[in-house]
């Protein structure tokens, strides 16, 4: 089966970089990426491929390259579905805010609204791809409101899960550790279907890495992939409070357990918490399945991971007033980045949010520098939170271009992202800037010691 033109729904972190990659990698491929968002197609239909709207390190390159040749961004969703071999549901699947399953089930209106207008547009046979994130046997429901149309359209359905890290993703769709693709392995169209995608990947991808299995099996593998991930944050994070009641170096012991070959060294830097898009919603995601199923222990089990890493947000939070004699109020504390973590724009539950919403309600000024997100970026997540009104974020926090000019006059510091450039900054500069006694706080321990001696910072450390 001879994949001729491609089509994604959903113009974010993940169909935008993937169609880039692919569209890139397969240039006889007609790749088009729809979104009902017109500000954001816009964007990413800006001349200026700098200012496309998802920052990934290389990815302007890649949209410069193959935007008008064979990668073309569009809001005529109609169109691009009717034109399509293969088309990618990339919309987004956050948790529920209402009803059954509110605040754990992935909300799936978007998928379905998706499936209806492919099922109400398509006049030939499709490959309809899973790439969101999706509770297992959603390919059912995919299947069930396709086919009910009655119109002799034939879908065959995907799922494809990416395992992007963001600020990484470029160098993850180029050299992936692995690519998953679940289907129909009893009928001959179901292996057809695969073997079509396959064959898109193969282009780039040694095939030894591309994994097939049954859709059920793929749909599970990144809810447990990114479980697994951010326990081991969790974990660490637990021995991190550890540590510190009994006078050890989280440090020193996560390079002694990382050392060990069964265990091995990555997420395992003490922190003030993880962020994203994936973690929380996932692991919350297989709790509530885990719930349907009766499975207690289970679910228990995992929302331990997600209640150790709230805490840990607020520790650091508390921390922070506790060193500065007990009071923020009237206080200016330089938080220095915004995103989740270095090499992206993304902030969704970034842990800077939660940091500033605390101290925020401890009456603290807040002036916020990232090197990517937005000063409407900042506002639009205080205000997501509801904690306050929009006015009243907007006269307690300041977003500014420089960190010097968010350290100056400060009565601390927060670094929460692990920007390359804060490791640069010349600290005796803004020590010099900032009011005495100056305080840092550093949740990723960027600065060596000697540094903070010799500019004599009061620190207290949660993690890496």
């Amino acid at each position: 089966m001879e994949i001729r033109n491609i089509c994604c729904i959903g113009a974010g972190y993940v169909g935008g970089p993937t169609m880039a990659v692919i569209a890139q990698k397969c240039p006889k491929v007609k790749v088009t990426v729809v979104d009902i968002n017109e500000k954001r197609i816009k964007q990413w239909n800006n001349p200026d491929v700098e200012k496309i709207p998802i920052y990934e390190p290389g990815l302007s390159e890649i949209v410069k390259e193959a935007r008008g040749r064979n990668l073309f961004f569009s809001t005529d969703v109609d169109k691009a579905i009717d034109e399509a071999d293969m088309i990618f549901i990339s919309v987004n699947t956050p948790t529920k805010t209402y009803g059954i399953g509110k605040g754990m089930a992935a909300d799936l209106k978007w998928i379905e609204l998706c499936a209806r207008q492919i099922a109400e547009v398509s006049k030939t046979d499709k490959i309809v791809i899973e790439k969101s994130t999706l509770p297992v046997r959603t390919a059912a429901a995919l299947r069930d409101i396709l086919d009910s149309t009655g119109n002799g359209v034939k879908y065959q359905i995907l799922s494809n899960p990416e395992f992007l890290a963001e600020g990484t993703a470029v160098e993850d769709l180029r050299n992936p550790d692995r690519v998953l693709i679940g289907g129909n392995i009893d009928t001959e169209e179901g292996r057809e279907a695969m073997e079509a995608l396959v064959n898109i990947y193969a282009s780039w991808v040694p095939r030894e890495k591309i994994l097939t299995t049954n859709v059920w099996s793929s749909e599970l593998s990144k809810l447990t992939a990114n479980a697994f991930l951010a326990q081991r944050v969790s974990s660490i994070n637990a021995m991190s409070e550890l540590c510190e009641k009994t006078g050890a170096d989280i440090n020193e012991v996560s390079k002694a357990i990382g050392m060990d070959s069964r265990i091995g060294p990555k997420f395992l830097k003490a922190s003030v918490g993880f962020g994203g898009s994936c973690f929380q919603k996932d692991i919350l995601n297989l709790v509530y399945i885990a719930r349907t199923f009766n499975l207690k222990e289970v679910a228990d089990y995992w929302e331990q991971v997600i209640l150790m890493n709230d805490h840990q947000k607020r520790r650091f939070a508390a921390n922070m007033v506790q060193t500065m004699y007990n009071t923020v109020a009237g206080k200016k504390i330089a938080i220095l980045g915004w995103a989740f973590k270095k090499d992206t724009n993304d902030t969704r539950e970034s842990a800077a949010i939660y940091v500033a919403d605390y101290l925020l309600n401890e009456q603290a000024e807040i002036v916020v520098y990232d090197p990517k997100v937005t000063e409407e970026q900042v506002y639009s997540d205080l205000d997501y939170l509801g904690s306050r009104s929009g006015d009243a974020n907007r006269q307690a926090v300041t977003v500014v271009d420089s960190p010097y000019e968010a350290c100056e006059d400060a009565h601390a510091i927060a670094v929460l992202t692990e920007w390359d450039e804060f490791k640069e900054l010349d600290w005796q500069k803004l020590y010099d800037q900032m009011l005495k006694p100056a305080f840092l706080f550093d949740g990723r321990r960027l600065l060596e010691p000697k540094t903070k001696k010799d500019i004599g910072f009061e620190f207290y450390a949660i993690g890496n």
